[in-house]
């Protein structure tokens, strides 16, 4: 049974997704504000978590960067009733691995959360251990280190990278990105993929601007040159 973590402060929504969730199978804990919602990720050790954006004290950008510092690398899924494109791009680039405006179908968010929780706990990454440059990636262990300091990667960013990896040398379409790590045919906003890419950059490469091993193909897409 997975457990979901809810961080939603609007009670009416956080009871009708509990309901929905538990109907489904799954163990869902909710917690009305981002202090709550940071100390029940550590205690109970969520499989997802859903956040809202809007949340008294600690809003859910703060709440998302304060748990990738603390080295939670489950998937977090955001929550707003913000759609504006710089919030779905703040959201991925501190370290969200999905974003849903509302109001939105819970068929829908049923679906991405299986989604998410697929390719965590059913997929054996494909690859071990790897290294490039001053970079070694354990995939069994989800754990990445540059110059022997640990860096904090997502579950969609060891996705993302093990896919990548084993396509070295080849061009990988945004297309064939959304499809493999997210498990999309379609995505609302496909540049979810150029931020993650972003990301690995900032993380990994040693100048992001001039990056040596993850590399765009404009037009096409990216490839791997490790």
């Amino acid at each position: 049974m997975a457990t979901i973590l809810l961080i939603e402060d609007e009670e009416s929504m956080a009871t009708g997704l509990r309901d929905a969730f538990e109907h489904h199978g799954y163990r869902v804990m909710v917690a009305a504000e981002g202090e709550a919602g940071l100390n029940m990720a550590d205690e109970e050790l969520p499989d997802i978590i859903l956040l809202d954006v809007m949340l008294p004290g600690i809003d859910g950008f703060d709440v998302c960067r304060l748990l990738r510092k603390r080295g939670v690398t489950v998937p977090i899924l955001m929550l707003t009733a913000r759609g504006e494109e710089v919030d779905k791009v703040v959201g991925m680039a501190i370290g969200a691995d999905d974003y849903l405006t509302k109001p939105f179908s819970t068929r829908e968010l049923l679906a991405r959360v299986k989604v998410h929780l697929r390719r965590v706990t059913d997929k054996v990454p494909s690859l071990g251990k790897y290294e490039f440059g001053d970079v070694k990636v354990d995939f069994t262990k989800f754990k990445a280190y540059k110059n022997s300091e640990p860096v904090d990667l997502t579950s969609t960013e060891f996705s993302l990278l093990q896919l990548l990896i084993t396509r070295r040398s080849e061009i990988v379409t945004r297309e064939q990105i959304l499809n493999t790590v997210w498990g999309y045919d379609t995505y609302p906003d496909s540049r979810t993929v150029d931020t993650h890419i972003l990301n690995l950059r900032q993380k990994l490469e040693d100048n992001p601007r001039k990056p040596e091993y993850i590399l765009t193909v404009h037009g096409l897409g990216y490839k791997f040159a490790g």
